[in-house]
C-alpha cells in the first residue's frame, strides 16, 4: 500500500460518510473529521455485513461502505441524543 492509495482510500470513505450522513435522519456533531471517522468505519462494517459489491474505487466498495456508514451515522445520532436527554435532568 502507498501512501497515495491510503489518502484516496481515506478520501473516498469520508465522502461516502457524508453521504450517508445526508441521506440518515440523524446528524451526528464534528464536522468533515467525524465524516471521515464514520466513512473509514463504515467502509469496514459495510464490507462485514454486505460484502463488496458494486463500483469500487481505491478499494472502497462504495454501496457497502454508504450503507455501513449510515448504520453508524443513525446509531452515533441515537446515542448523541440519549445523553443530551440524560445531561438535561
Amino acid at each position: 500500500m502507498t501512501v497515495l492509495t491510503i489518502l484516496l482510500y481515506v478520501a473516498i470513505a469520508t465522502a461516502c460518510g457524508f453521504v450517508a450522513e445526508r441521506f440518515t435522519p440523524g446528524v451526528i456533531p464534528g464536522g468533515i473529521v467525524t465524516s471521515a471517522i464514520v466513512g473509514i468505519l463504515g467502509a469496514w462494517v459495510g464490507s462485514i455485513l454486505f460484502g463488496t459489491f458494486g463500483l469500487q474505487i481505491a478499494g472502497v466498495s462504495l454501496v457497502p461502505c454508504i450503507l455501513g456508514s449510515a448504520i453508524l451515522v443513525c446509531l452515533l445520532s441515537l446515542f448523541s441524543r440519549a445523553f443530551k436527554l440524560r445531561g438535561t435532568n
